[in-house]
C-alpha cells in the first residue's frame, strides 16, 4: 500500500513581524519609564532645598533657578606677632639707662678737661658723643697722640670696653690746606689722626668690630672758618657711641622696585 505524500508546509516569511513588534513595545515601555523617572516635583524639591538651607547655614540658596553656592568665608590673614608695646618700652628704657651710666663714667674721666673747655659731651638721639679739641692730641699737622692725652684716652676706652655700642671716631680739620709728604690734603691728616684714636681703643680692649674710623677733612665745621676761634674749633676729634645697633642690610637687585 502506497504512503500518502504529506503536504508541503510553506515558510511564513512574516514572522519576524511579531519579534519586531514586541521588541518596539518594550522600547515604548523602557522610554514611558525613563520619563516618569526623570519628572521632578518641583514642590517637595523646594521643601528639601529648605531644609538643606536651615541644617547649613553656610550655604546660600538660589531659589530663582534653583542651584546651591556654597559661601567661601573670607581670607583672614594673621600678622606678624611682634612683642608687646610694654616689652618694646622695658627694652628702649633699658638700653637708655645703659648709655646715660657711660655717659656719667665719662664725665667723670674726663672732668679737667671739660672744665677747661677741650672736651665736650653731647647727648643726643642716636646715643653720645664726645668732641675733644685736637690741639690737646696732635701737634700742628701731625697725627701722633701727645703722651699727656694718651692716659685720658686710655680711660676713656676702659669705660667702652664692657659696653656693646658701636663707636664711630671721626676726624675733623679746618680749612686751611696741608700739603706735605706724609698728609698731601686734609683728608689724609683727618683720616689718620681718626685712625690713630682707633688704634688706641684697639689696643685697649675694645672690640675691633665695633671701632669704625672716618676722616671728613674740613667738610663738617661747627663754626665758620673766618676766624681763629672758628678754625681752632673746628679742628677736633668726634668720638659717637651708638646706642642703635645697626641693623642687616637687604641686597637689592636690578629688578627691585
Amino acid at each position: 500500500m502506497a504512503r500518502r505524500k504529506r503536504p508541503e508546509e510553506h515558510d511564513n516569511h512574516e514572522r519576524w513581524l511579531v519579534s519586531y513588534a514586541d521588541f518596539i513595545t518594550l522600547l515604548f515601555a523602557f522610554f514611558v519609564v525613563m520619563y516618569a523617572l526623570s519628572t521632578v516635583n518641583e514642590g517637595k524639591y523646594r521643601i528639601l532645598s529648605d531644609s538643606m538651607v536651615s541644617a547649613f547655614r553656610n550655604v546660600q540658596v538660589n531659589t530663582s533657578s534653583s542651584v546651591v553656592t556654597p559661601v567661601v568665608p573670607p581670607l583672614v590673614v594673621i600678622p606678624k606677632a611682634s612683642p608687646p608695646p610694654k616689652a618694646q618700652e622695658l627694652a628702649k628704657q633699658k638700653q637708655r639707662d645703659k648709655m646715660r651710666n657711660v655717659a656719667k663714667d665719662i664725665l667723670e674721666v674726663m672732668a679737667p678737661l671739660i672744665e677747661q673747655g677741650k672736651v665736650r659731651v653731647i647727648e643726643t638721639s642716636r646715643g653720645v658723643t664726645i668732641e675733644i679739641n685736637d690741639s690737646i692730641l696732635f701737634a700742628p699737622g701731625q697725627a701722633l697722640l701727645q703722651s699727656a692725652l694718651v692716659k685720658a684716652m686710655t680711660a676713656i676706652a676702659d669705660v667702652l670696653v664692657p659696653t656693646d655700642f658701636p663707636i664711630t671716631i671721626e676726624g675733623h680739620t679746618d680749612n686751611v690746606p696741608i700739603k706735605t709728604a706724609q698728609f698731601p690734603s686734609n683728608w689724609e691728616l683727618s683720616a689718620v689722626r681718626a685712625t690713630t684714636v682707633l688704634r688706641l681703643f684697639a689696643d685697649a680692649g675694645v672690640s675691633a668690630d665695633r671701632l669704625t674710623a672716618i676722616g671728613y677733612a674740613d667738610t663738617r665745621p661747627v663754626e665758620p672758618n673766618l676766624l681763629a676761634d672758628g678754625r681752632a674749633r673746628n679742628r677736633r676729634v668726634t668720638i659717637l657711641i651708638d646706642s642703635n645697633v645697626p641693623e642687616k642690610g637687604k641686597e637689592l637687585g636690578v629688578d627691585a622696585e
